[in-house]
């Protein structure tokens, strides 16, 4: 039996359909691989997508392998905006994110293009498609006030001063445990420290354009055993060359975030799957948050089957 035609703008319902279309999803559930299918049938349908990144790492060049940023090849499958602009030596934060999401958004659209906003960063997810309330990025030196405050005061103290800021940060973190303390101070400090999704507006703040929101969940088993082999990947590719370099270059707090980049200066891959695997069950708890979201279960499904029932979804959807 041959396949039925794909509907065209004028096949379906006159509906005000979403301005932005939003993928969400969890770390190795194949994103970037549906985007770039459901670019190619947007295309036939005379649309011009391009995808704007919800990725808190994925800004800094020289960290495409560790970050899983799209390759030269996917990119030119689909344009990204927001990856691969900033020097990892520079701070960057949520609230510095959504002016830049923002603008991108609104210029696509006044230019006649669809945006389709592709992440697994919850913050950023909500900062590109709301008005949150986010602050500004920490001065430069915050890393080294903050050490020398540790060596002044030292680690009891400021286990106090952080569990006072912010008690929600301090679980796990032992009061002899230097590095954490400082690296949880530096990053409340940027404003990168999340409080728990009920104590924000994280979660309830409404769109600030008519949005498709779409997250992409998978089987568990898996998913870990998708992002195990994408790790193995990263390093077969040369990630700890990757790595060095970056912190060579004296790489930022916020750069320094990426899943795996400690771990990989040590050589501890299990500890790379290991924290990666436990970041995708804390995206998969965020999906859970986004109420307005429709989860599409992609286990065993091509990019282009999952594409196509999301583009059934956005022809469908009036604004």
């Amino acid at each position: 039996m041959l396949p039925l035609p794909r509907p065209s703008l004028h096949d379906t319902p006159r509906v005000d359909r979403p301005e932005v279309i939003a993928l969400f999803g969890p770390t190795g559930v194949g994103k970037t691989a549906v985007a770039i299918a459901l670019t190619q049938q947007l295309r036939e349908l005379g649309e011009r997508p391009v995808a704007v990144s919800a990725d808190a790492l994925q800004v800094y060049a020289g960290l495409e392998l560790l970050t899983g940023t799209a390759t030269a090849a996917e990119q030119a499958q689909l344009e990204h905006r927001l990856i691969s602009f900033l020097p990892v030596n520079a701070t960057f934060s949520a609230g510095q994110y959504a002016e830049l999401a923002h603008a991108q958004i609104d210029e696509l659209l006044a230019a006649g293009q669809r945006p389709v906003v592709v992440g697994g960063t919850g913050l950023y997810l909500r900062a590109a498609l709301t008005e949150l309330t986010l602050r500004p990025a920490a001065p430069e030196g915050v890393r080294e006030r903050w050490t020398a405050e540790l060596e002044r005061r030292g680690p009891v103290a400021l286990h106090a001063l952080l569990a006072q800021r912010a008690p929600w940060a301090v679980a796990g973190i032992e009061p002899t445990d230097r590095q954490r303390i400082v690296r949880s101070l530096e990053l409340l400090e940027a404003g990168e420290l999340e409080p728990p999704e009920g104590e924000s507006e994280l979660w309830s703040a409404a769109v600030r354009r008519p949005t498709l929101l779409v997250g992409l969940t998978m089987e568990r088993e898996q998913l870990y055993a998708r992002i195990d082999a994408r790790v193995q990947r990263m390093i077969d590719a040369g990630v700890e060359d990757e790595v060095r370099r970056a912190n060579a270059a004296g790489a930022s707090v916020t750069a320094r975030k990426a899943l795996g980049f400690e771990e990989t200066l040590t050589g501890d891959v299990d500890a790379i799957k290991r924290r990666t695997r436990n970041y995708a069950r804390r995206q998969l708890t965020w999906l859970r948050k986004l109420a307005a979201a429709n989860v599409i279960e992609v286990t065993g499904r091509s990019p282009a089957d999952v594409a196509d029932e999301v583009l059934g979804l956005w022809l469908k959807t009036a604004a």
